[in-house]
């Protein structure tokens, strides 16, 4: 089995789960390539990336003109069986996705990939259906949260790519349940696998003696609930506890967050790191007394599947406060793994986090308990392998 992994883009320092999976799927001996749809980020990337051995072609388009796709139309008609038949799921498909699928079939049956996967049911999922169709090969994809819920998801859309698909995987039973739902007879292909994490990388440090320090990390956007965060740190301030909290990450709030910082009187209280690589945002995570996920669902639609930092965080042994938003009480479960609190309910959040802040017992608890779940459900060697079932067509 040789798979060919299409991404919308590779690498991007937001998708590390992306990364863990490929890895994973190496160690177990599995020959893979990467395509990506569009040209990465001028940004940092993360260590791991290094560690990919999988070739990575990035796929010409998918801004192209009429004499463009002819071209390659005419090239593949002679590498592609039956491709005049093949072509009849495109009709209506963006110019750009049908002249990607026939760049990636064609070296999908020259360099003998014999399956093809897609993370995301976006783009990258309509370019992988077609590639399949033109190149005869079966493909997958794993849906996750914005492709699912996002206001400019068309149903009509994902039907065609939950129906065609030999099986779509899914983050979380919520999304799985969501799905079906919604989805009728198109998602009976539907499985779950969470998410996974190398755990030997993630490995537990009991939250003993540590300063009064919160940490979140994630991209500035509505659904990461940050203003949530910034007004619960303003109640444990008026409060008089004494604490610190820092914020990884980078996106289009970033102005918006720094200024109600300001106008809540938190500089030198609140800070903003910016993005950080792997390795940084585990050492920032590691030596905190509480992780934040305040997730909520934005206007939009949009939310989170499972945050896989939600994740590496419980791995790490740095005790959890997070809401009840999609697949996340799944794994935080109030009480037990973490603390659970509303969505956009600073009061309790602060309530929580101040909990963690002041009993060592309760964050030792929590940790150990959150880490003996990651352990059981979240071993990506263990949940790369389920995919690789999936793959071989034997689930």
């Amino acid at each position: 089995m040789t798979v060919g992994y299409v991404l919308k883009r590779y690498p991007l320092l937001s998708q590390t789960f992306i990364v863990n999976e490929i890895l994973a799927h190496e160690a177990a001996g599995v020959e893979l390539e990467i395509f990506s749809l569009r040209a990465p980020k001028a940004e940092d990337r993360h260590a791991a990336v290094s560690l990919v051995k999988a070739p990575v072609s990035y796929v010409p388009g998918p801004e192209v003109s009429a004499a463009d796709l002819w071209r390659e139309m005419g090239e593949a008609a002679g590498e592609l069986p039956d491709l005049g038949m093949a072509l009849a799921p495109s009709v209506g498909e963006p110019v750009g996705d049908i002249y990607q699928a026939l760049w990636l079939a064609r070296r999908a049956r020259q360099r003998g990939i014999t399956h093809l996967h897609a993370h995301f049911g976006n783009v990258a999922a309509s370019v992988a259906r077609l590639a399949g169709r033109f190149a005869g090969v079966p493909y997958t994809f794993t849906a996750h949260a914005r492709d699912i819920f996002h206001e400019k998801v068309v149903p009509e859309q994902l039907a065609r790519k939950l129906a065609d698909a030999r099986a779509v995987v899914t983050v979380s039973d919520y999304n799985l349940a969501f799905l079906g739902r919604n989805y009728g007879a198109a998602a009976q292909g539907v499985r779950r696998i969470y998410n996974g994490l190398d755990l030997a990388r993630f490995g537990f440090s009991a939250p003993r003696g540590r300063e009064p320090v919160i940490v979140s990390v994630g991209r500035l956007i509505d659904k990461k609930g940050f203003e949530d965060l910034i007004d619960a740190c303003a109640i444990l301030k008026q409060r008089g506890r004494a604490f610190r909290c820092a914020i990884v990450g980078s996106g289009p709030l970033e102005e918006a967050l720094k200024a109600r910082i300001a106008r809540l009187g938190l500089d030198g209280v609140v800070e903003m790191l910016g993005s950080l690589p792997q390795e940084d945002v585990v050492r920032q995570m590691r030596s905190a007394a509480a992780f934040a996920a305040p997730c909520v669902v934005s206007a939009d639609g949009d939310r989170d599947g499972l945050p896989t930092v939600l994740l590496e965080a419980m791995a790490l042994g740095t005790p959890c406060v997070s809401t009840d938003v999609t697949g996340i009480p799944e794994v935080l479960r109030d009480g037990n793994t973490g603390l659970m609190v509303g969505q956009h309910d600073a009061p309790a959040l602060a309530d929580a986090l101040q909990r963690l802040l002041d009993s060592e017992p309760l964050r030792l608890r929590l940790a150990e308990s959150a880490r003996r779940l990651m352990e059981t459900q979240f071993d990506i060697h263990a949940n790369a392998a389920r995919m690789r079932e999936i793959f071989a067509g034997r689930v």
